[in-house]
């Protein structure tokens, strides 16, 4: 059971404070406790996520070894990229629901490479695919920034400073 003030990822929402952990006065019921989430990234959202659902997708923020760790794998991150849109829109939006970070690097890194390619030849992304690569990063640039005591604006140059050479 997390603590209040302990951040978590929920879900697509991201980096989330914990608030408070109580029962709902709404309809009062006494037997299901919920944690009132506070995204980090919006002051006018809480969200209320009972304590003992566990298909909810609620995890901790990982830690700066984890971080390191990470970095470290960066280059060996294979590139994924199925032709057909469709599939692909698919794809990356399961491993974006995964909450893995592993997942988000694998969009990220594949969906920058594809970008730079198409940049090369004058073409720009696809819009789904700019929308799923964008809210990859902001996920990880906020977990990251959190398990490493930055700025999510610091976390690219960080990764790039510390990122292994091949």
């Amino acid at each position: 059971m997390y603590k209040v003030n302990d951040y978590v990822v929920y879900g697509l929402t991201g980096v989330c404070r914990i608030l408070d952990i109580g029962k709902d006065e709404y309809t009062g019921n006494d037997e299901t406790q919920y944690y009132v989430l506070k995204p980090v990234d919006d002051n006018n959202m809480t969200i209320r996520v009972p304590v003992d659902n566990e298909n909810i997708l609620l995890r901790p923020i990982i830690t700066k070894d984890e971080v390191l760790s990470l970095i470290a794998t960066m280059p060996e991150k294979e590139i994924i990229w199925p032709e057909d849109e469709r599939r692909r829109s698919a794809d990356f939006k399961t491993a974006l629901k995964s909450g893995k970070n592993e997942e988000w690097i694998k969009i990220i890194k594949t969906l920058h490479s594809e970008k730079e390619t198409r940049a090369a030849v004058g073409k720009k992304l696809p819009k789904m695919d700019e929308a799923i690569m964008n809210t990859a990063e902001k996920h990880l640039n906020q977990e990251f920034a959190l398990a490493l005591g930055i700025s999510p604006e610091e976390v690219i140059p960080y990764i790039l400073d510390h990122i292994p050479e091949k």
